[in-house]
């Protein structure tokens, strides 16, 4: 006799459906990872490079089969549906998709698995960071989750101090690339997706007090007097903190409050960083606990009516954009070998500044460029179309600007915060919210230049129109545009006319257009026969229009190297490559590049 009520549910489904959606809430509800400490090279840690043990999971199982947990079959009757046994091995760091055949154009879960062994010591910490997961990252050791983290291009951590066992310990990570509606970039992007561990991983060890951050540069519209603090994690009374530039002679005491929070102020005659002379110095920042050392330039950059000004000196921005691709094997770049190589292509361009897109680059494009002399543009992967009505974005693009901040805002070469890439005014909340994150911004660094990229200008009767309100928020107009490219020049390039919103410098963000090295085939002056000769004279072009914009403080071509992208379907010229390099995706040279390499080479400033 069936006794429940119409509409009721078999008790044994039912209570299926309850501890379905018990775990399924116990997996959402987990802490976020912690704010990484900085300056990871300086400290005494321990590289869990290398190779990881993996298991796929293109049906997204790991969660429901619990595979964080290593269970063993204990009788004759049991088997486990999974296992790291066997399996395939990733190189950390490193994409995913470059690794193993069936994972090239993956979008989902692969689980990385390693071990380590740790004898416990009293009075030490023990942090797990880990410098980038693309995208989103659940972090589990020895079967308990510590937590998790989104977003790919910035650093995190979390302590192990409390959970280790003595001896053998075993990180779990579930890295997922797929792209969310709501995510950071968005569905759509122009470049590839690579997921994996794609950056170092590393055990830092510490004492129970430890200096966990700092910011030491020079105080806006200053040369000589530098303005900062030190933060000190672990301490409950005040402690004496010393800044030491043994080359200046310089020994500096502050001390701290009960929070652990210490202000820096000293003023010294430094010699100023410039791309000319990128000098930096040896600092030494010291607690009773704890010592670090770093090198840090001193500069400063700033903006006066329709100059950016360096050391109080009118500059001219030379620059090139740059994707995060390893040179000759179009993977994920990670390396200082990468950096050195994108880099030096950059400098022989001509180029003094980078501009690191379309999100914050591994840490060492930033430190080697500031050795160099390269300035360096930093930017949040906000790109096109942004679901800013979603009430994640605002807290995961705060989350992503205060851990690029965080890491970078000691590297003197870095000029420039940018927020987002080419978002339309008509998005709902856009606006609102890139105000709101420029004021965010500023109360984190009020020392660099802050900017938003815009492309929505018009171009009409052969005059460049750039209207957007958002602007008036911003320190420079940067503005991508692509005429001779994807909008047809109306009349001469030499004849273009401008018309701004606001008496500000500009910036040209991005500008070129596509090409195949050594390709013949077609009509010199036909956009689709992909011949450098039409590239080279989109270049020719945009040299003379660039004459015509009276408050231009820089330019910067799109794009260094020839990169991947699975949205660029062309399957003769482009075959999965965003041509727009001034080199081959091989490092061989277009016609652009000396053109371009010329420009930058006899420009005055």
């Amino acid at each position: 006799m069936n006794n429940r009520l119409p509409g009721q549910l078999n008790p044994l489904i039912t209570r299926f459906i309850t501890l379905f959606l018990f775990h399924l809430v116990g997996n959402v509800t987990i802490s976020a990872a912690q704010s990484a400490m900085i300056n990871v090279d300086a400290r005494k840690t321990i590289s869990l490079d290398g190779e990881w043990k993996a298991l796929l999971d293109p049906a997204d199982a790991g969660d429901w089969k619990k595979v964080w947990e290593e269970k063993k079959p204990f009788q004759k009757t049991d088997f486990i549906e999974y296992s790291f046994e066997g399996g395939p091995i990733l190189h950390v760091p490193g994409d995913f998709n470059t690794q193993m055949a069936e994972l090239t154009y993956e979008e989902g879960t692969v689980w990385y698995k390693k071990s380590f062994e740790y004898h416990v010591k009293p009075d030490k910490r023990l942090f797990l960071y880990f410098g980038a997961v693309n995208y989103r990252a659940e972090v589990y050791m020895n079967g308990k989750k510590l937590g998790s983290h989104d977003g790919g291009f910035t650093p995190f951590q979390f302590e192990l101090t409390t959970g280790l066992n003595e001896g053998e310990n075993v990180i779990v990570v579930k890295v997922n690339n797929q792209r969310q509606k709501d995510g950071l970039p968005g569905m759509g992007y122009d470049w590839f997706n690579y997921g994996g561990i794609t950056r170092s991983v590393v055990l830092i060890e510490t004492n129970s007090s430890y200096i966990e951050d700092y910011f030491i540069q020079l105080k806006k519209h200053s040369t000589k007097e530098v303005s900062g603090w030190v933060r000190l994690q672990g301490v409950h009374n005040p402690k004496i903190i010393r800044v030491r530039i043994p080359e200046l002679g310089l020994d500096y005491k502050t001390v701290s409050d009960s929070s652990g929070l210490a202000l820096v102020n000293f003023t010294g005659e430094m010699i100023l960083w410039s791309p000319v002379n990128p000098k930096l110095y040896k600092i030494i920042i010291q607690s009773p606990e704890d010592s670090l050392t770093d090198c840090i330039g001193f500069r400063n950059i700033e903006v006066s009516g329709t100059h950016i000004l360096l050391n109080g000196k009118p500059i001219f921005l030379k620059a090139v954009n740059i994707h995060e691709e390893r040179p000759f094997k179009s993977a994920r770049a990670y390396s200082e070998k990468d950096a050195q190589t994108l880099l030096s292509w950059a400098k022989e361009l001509g180029c003094n500044l980078v501009r690191l897109a379309h999100y914050p680059h591994n840490e060492f494009m930033v430190k080697l460029a500031e050795k160099m002399g390269l300035m360096v543009w930093d930017e949040i992967p906000v790109y096109q179309n942004i679901e800013f009505n979603s009430p994640e974005i605002i807290p995961r693009m705060t989350l992503m600007m205060n851990e690029m901040i965080r890491r970078d805002r000691n590297r003197c070469a870095v000029i420039i915060w940018s927020l987002s890439n080419e978002t339309s005014p008509s998005l709902p909340n856009r606006t609102e919210s890139l105000i709101e994150m420029s004021n965010r911004c500023r109360s984190q660094d009020s020392t660099r230049l802050i900017t938003s990229v815009i492309n929505d200008q018009w171009y009409k009767n052969q005059t460049v129109h750039v209207w957007d309100t958002l602007y008036k928020y911003f320190d420079i107009m940067a503005v991508n545009e692509y005429l001779g490219w994807y909008i047809p020049w109306q009349g001469k390039p030499a004849d273009t006319k401008w018309e701004f919103l606001y008496d500000k410098p500009v910036f040209i963000s991005e500008f070129g257009g596509e090409a195949k090295y050594g390709n013949q085939t077609g009509a010199k002056d036909e956009a689709n026969s992909w011949r450098e000769e039409y590239q080279e004279q989109i270049y020719r072009d945009q040299i003379d229009m660039f004459k015509t914009i009276h408050n231009l403080a820089g330019v910067c071509a799109w794009i260094l190297v020839d990169y991947r992208s699975p949205v660029r379907m062309q399957p003769v010229y482009q075959n999965g490559y965003n041509r727009k390099g001034l080199l081959s995706e091989q490092g061989e040279k277009k016609k652009a590049w000396y053109v371009l390499n010329h420009f930058y080479e006899t420009y005055p400033r």
